[in-house]
């Protein structure tokens, strides 16, 4: 059953060359098209408010990605391709839609689907805003500012770093609280900076479980590796799309672009799933001697995730991009929710001059 959705939101069933998957639109069909990416374990669910809060005369787009919500669930992510596939998946929607440029959002792992896109897609943006968006390196195994790997065989990072107990409550639909592990926990007390829960929680709550489940998608499937922690990514699914060994040339590419759009970077200060010490990054975890055998900071640091990002638009602006970023106090990993007020002014500026 398709989630509800907010009055002034439609959903449609759209079907590109790549992909058939559920779409959300909202205002006026000849608006500047502004289109809405999201993050892991989440669905076009996540954008609504934001959508409906966009100016007037602007057309807001969010569909579900591949491997989520209503998207085709015999279309599998090809991790090898990084987020490339994701990305395809996005310039064939908007080909379907007879849209050539858009001002482009993402959030969180919808952030680095971004990343590719602008590399990939340079001539089709008006604007990015990455919003916590995932390292322009991938997560997990990287150790410095640089990207620099932990290890050759990419050990800690992909879907073998997915907690196995959170999975089976993802895949059993899990709604409840009696499980540190729950999803309705895990986006308490990780995602929003806690005491915060969006009004539309039971929505949003039904996005995250409507995340496609098994070793072909979430978590993924992984291999055994010699380096700690002796899981490697496997081949399939968005969390192995997310690891560094998929994600090679991100910092050359980006600089190489011949045309390089304005880039709002919009972040929660309380973050604790894209952070300097991420509480799902395995450096992180090993650190805190939560993952027995850690070979220590020299060799498995917890990931630089803030200044990876940081350093990467840095040298875009200094390439000839031009970048902006904005903090939101007292806010966890998805500002667009707890602090409307503070993103919508920020995003609105960012898209209107």
């Amino acid at each position: 059953m398709s989630i509800p959705t907010l009055a002034g939101i439609t959903a449609k069933t759209i079907t590109s060359q790549r992909l058939t998957t559920r779409v959300l639109l909202s205002g006026p069909e000849n608006g500047a098209p502004v289109l809405f990416v999201h993050g892991n374990i989440s669905a076009a669910t996540w954008w609504e408010e934001t959508m409906l809060a966009l100016p007037a005369g602007y057309r807001a787009i969010a569909p579900d990605q591949r491997g989520y919500g209503e998207s085709d669930p015999a279309k599998k992510i090809d991790a090898t391709r990084g987020l490339g596939d994701l990305a395809d998946d996005l310039a064939a929607l908007l080909d379907t839609l007879n849209i050539q440029k858009v001002h482009l959002v993402g959030h969180s792992m919808g952030g680095s689907v971004v990343w590719r896109f602008m590399m990939d897609y340079t001539d089709r943006l008006l604007s990015v805003t990455q919003v916590a968006p995932g390292s322009p390196y991938g997560f997990g195994c990287t150790k410095d500012v640089a990207g620099t790997p932990c290890n050759g065989e990419f050990a800690g990072s992909g879907a073998g770093l997915i907690n196995p107990e959170f999975a089976r409550l993802l895949t059993a639909g899990e709604r409840g609280t009696g499980s540190m592990f729950a999803p309705r926990n895990a986006l308490r007390n990780l995602v929003f900076k806690p005491p915060f829960v969006p009004a539309r929680e039971e929505e949003i709550l039904s996005a995250t479980l409507s995340t496609h489940m098994g070793q072909q998608d979430y978590p993924g499937d992984s291999v055994p590796a010699s380096a700690w922690p002796h899981l490697a990514p496997g081949v399939l699914g968005a969390n192995n799309a997310l690891s560094p060994k998929y994600n090679q040339n991100i910092l050359p590419n980006l600089l190489e672009m011949s045309y390089k759009p304005k880039v709002l970077w919009i972040r929660g200060a309380q973050d604790l799933t894209v952070s300097d010490t991420a509480a799902a990054d395995v450096g992180r975890l090993g650190s805190l001697g939560l993952i027995p055998g850690w070979p220590g900071k020299n060799v498995f640091p917890p990931q630089p995730m803030l200044a990876q990002t940081r350093d990467v638009l840095q040298k875009y602006a200094a390439a000839g991009g031009a970048y902006q970023e904005v903090v939101i106090d007292d806010c966890g990993h998805a500002p667009y929710l707890e602090k409307p007020a503070e993103f919508n002014a920020a995003f609105h500026a960012h898209i209107t001059t």
